[in-house]
């Protein structure tokens, strides 16, 4: 029998994007010879997710899952939603996003966790649903919330089922407030997120170079004006911008009349102790992602037609 080393089953593996225990049982079946396990599993099946890897996969589902004081999203893509609706596609993101609970908040650490049931890791067993279901498919990112008091928050927005939809959100107060008042405040916060896609959660935390530039646009727009009057302007049109992308400074969606930092405010008394946002997460499905332009089909039929 020829000596399978794990360079060997590694490299079969990034050849064909099938699992490892899959690859290690093909070189043992063709006695080592790589060309000859390649065709092994592509006649098993087993090796159509490296066929499917270059395809945009934009579609798919946003996993949440919360447990009290921690919390977790994951986005899983596929390149349909059809395949988002298969019952398999939403058992494999539900578990994803309950395995990314115990795991270090890393994509990576989610990616080698064990799948439940199996012997499989969690990125073998997305190979073998690729296989299994014939679309690509990508486990693109996952977050991770955690408070010492308090509660997680969480929402789902489009949901097709229980945890799962187009765009998760999770918001993290730390109080040592009314659990059950803190959890309801919370939601309306994570659907306030969702709503409006606030980048930070005060000015501290905007992007330094975001920062700059949308200074450099104040500038342009008042070239001339002196400097102590520029900085008043860049200044004031700073802050304009904070209450329109920072959370605390955003208007309330539940209630226009006061930004999110006085409703945490008011909160207090109510919760019967202090509340702070430590933290939030926005996953919208497919942002980022750039799309492949479908075929047009107006366009097409006029061309025939000549």
């Amino acid at each position: 029998m020829a000596n399978i080393t794990a360079a060997l089953v590694k490299e079969l593996r990034e050849k064909t994007g099938a699992g490892m225990m899959d690859c290690k049982g093909a070189l043992n079946e063709t006695n080592g010879d790589l060309e000859a396990a390649v065709d092994w599993l592509r006649k098993k099946g087993l090796a159509k997710a490296a066929k499917k890897a270059g395809r945009v996969a934009s579609e798919g589902l946003v996993a949440v899952e919360s447990a009290g004081r921690h919390a977790a999203v994951v986005e899983v893509n596929s390149e349909t939603d059809f395949v988002a609706r298969n019952d398999g596609f939403q058992a494999f993101a539900r578990e994803a996003a309950k395995l990314a609970l115990n795991t270090d908040g890393t994509l990576e650490g989610l990616q080698a966790a064990t799948f439940p049931g199996s012997s499989e890791t969690v990125q073998e067993k997305l190979s073998n649903l690729i296989a299994t279901i014939g679309e690509n498919m990508t486990l693109r990112r996952v977050a991770k919330l955690e408070v010492s008091k308090g509660v997680i928050a969480s929402y789902v927005h489009g949901q097709i089922n229980e945890g799962l939809g187009k765009i998760g959100v999770l918001v993290a107060l730390e109080s040592e407030g009314d659990v059950e008042f803190l959890s309801t405040l919370g939601r309306q916060i994570a659907m306030h997120v969702a709503a409006t896609n606030p980048t930070a959660l005060d000015a501290s935390g905007v992007d330094q170079a975001v920062v700059e530039r949308e200074s450099n646009i104040l500038r342009e727009k008042n070239a001339g004006k002196p400097d102590h009057v520029m900085a008043k302007i860049v200044e004031s049109g700073l802050k304009s911008y904070y209450k329109e992308v920072t959370l605390l400074e955003q208007p309330f969606v539940h209630d226009g009349s006061k930004t999110v930092s006085q409703i945490l405010k008011e909160a207090a008394g109510k919760a019967g102790g202090e509340v702070a946002i430590k933290g939030f997460v926005r996953y919208a499905l497919g942002e980022g992602i750039e799309k492949e332009e479908g075929p047009d089909f107006a366009a097409e039929v006029a061309s025939m037609s000549r």
